[in-house]
């Protein structure tokens, strides 16, 4: 019998790519969570008045329901990279690296025009953000050059950069491209359009080519039980590190902790980490755990982690359907609480528009938001996960 070895470059027709399932469940996860710091932002009444990390004014239930969304960004960036190792088991490099680029820059657009939009619900909006999805499509542009080099490089350029570009801390230049590599910043397009840098995107390239290599533990030579205990040296590892290095005070994130007016609002201090961009530290204390979630999340699997999974199969899809629904029902609670709906139509962002002073909600009216927005989205997030799962031929939906 003669044995005919298939070639590198098959059709999605021709194969299908098993995907892994505990990384559905873990990206459907801090999607949900993700909504939570959304919702707050258009429903909580304190979202106008103060940010929920101030230890000055905040209090430890609204400290943590801003500080659990800090998993959100860098695991959906991580795992965006392991995707893209995964996916190109079945691909060659060249049609990786193509994939990457459009995916990247189709994401961009998205910042800039679909996303951007569903904030403001105006066309004329003179603030254009350019935040994490902006992050996450030009990662993969990176990614799409990085690709080339051997992966263990790949792995100490990620490591350089996650670690050691808080060095750079002490660097300021008043200029758009050091803002958009590293320092956030507010820059003016022309007399009527900003433009903000919120994620400066070299470190966030870093945690997408971390990713990229972690893809390797999903390879088929790693069984489940050598892949979880790697896991768990990893993440145990990253997250000690978090502990020593942040107890030391004195490098890996610019924002320093101190002793507080109580035992609680220290801890609050020592977990109050810089997002923008993500320290060291950040990183460390959000991939670490969530890397260990992976260890024991690959044979949890019930009716509620497979909903989840749905939502973790269509992450794209999700995030600007909820960034629209959150946006619709929030002019209909500035009818229904005394304002007009078209305070809503932004003229400034939600936190800061001075058209909004006194609307908002308790906490606890925010979480009742949440939980029914994520129901409201979840047979949506079903059906169209079905749709995806059964046309793998329609090359479209990979972008989706």
């Amino acid at each position: 019998m003669q044995v005919v070895s298939l070639p590198r470059t098959i059709s999605q027709k021709q194969i299908s790519t098993k995907r892994i399932a505990s990384i559905d469940l873990l990206r459907g996860l801090v999607m949900i969570i993700m909504t939570l710091d959304h919702v707050r932002d258009y429903f909580h009444a304190d979202s106008l008045r103060y940010e929920p990390t101030d230890l000055e004014q905040t209090n430890v239930v609204l400290f943590f329901t801003r500080w659990i969304t800090h998993f959100c960004a860098p695991v959906f960036v991580f795992l965006a990279g392991t995707s893209a190792f995964l996916s190109g088991q079945y691909k060659t490099k060249n049609a990786l690296s193509f994939f990457l680029l459009t995916r990247g820059i189709w994401l961009v657009f998205l910042e800039i025009t679909v996303v951007s939009f569903a904030w403001s619900f105006n066309i004329k909006f003179p603030y254009t953000g350019l935040a994490v999805i902006w992050a996450l499509g030009i990662s993969m542009i990176a990614l799409a050059a990085l690709i080339y080099l051997p992966k263990k490089i790949i792995l100490i350029l990620g490591i350089i950069i996650v670690a050691g570009h808080n060095l750079l801390d002490p660097i300021h230049f008043d200029s758009f491209l050091w803002s958009l590599l590293h320092e956030p910043n507010v820059f003016r397009l022309d007399e009527s359009r900003l433009i903000r840098t919120a994620y400066p995107i070299l470190a966030w390239i870093g945690i997408m080519a971390l990713g990229y290599c972690f893809g390797s533990l999903y390879s088929q030579g790693f069984t489940a039980a050598r892949r979880k205990k790697w896991l768990l040296i990893i993440g145990s590892f990253a997250f000690a590190l978090f502990i020593i290095i942040r107890a030391i005070n004195f490098y890996g994130d610019s924002n320093h902790w101190s002793f507080q007016k109580s035992p609680v609002f220290t801890l609050l201090s020592f977990l109050n980490t810089t997002k923008y961009p993500p320290s060291l530290l950040y990183s460390l204390m959000t991939l670490g755990p969530a890397i260990m979630f992976l260890a024991f999340a690959e044979k949890t699997f019930n009716r509620l982690t497979k909903s989840i999974i749905h939502i973790g199969r269509v992450p794209m899809f999700f995030y600007i359907l909820h960034l629209y629904l959150i946006h619709l029902l929030a002019m209909f609670a500035a009818e229904i609480s005394g304002f007009n709906w078209s305070d809503m139509i932004l003229q400034r962002r939600v936190w800061v528009d001075p058209q909004l002073k006194g609307y908002g909600f308790s906490l606890g009216i925010t979480y009742l938001l949440w939980v029914g927005i994520v129901f409201l989205l979840y047979p949506l997030c079903k059906r169209f996960d079905k749709y995806k799962t059964a046309h793998k031929e329609k090359w479209w939906l990979s972008y989706l």
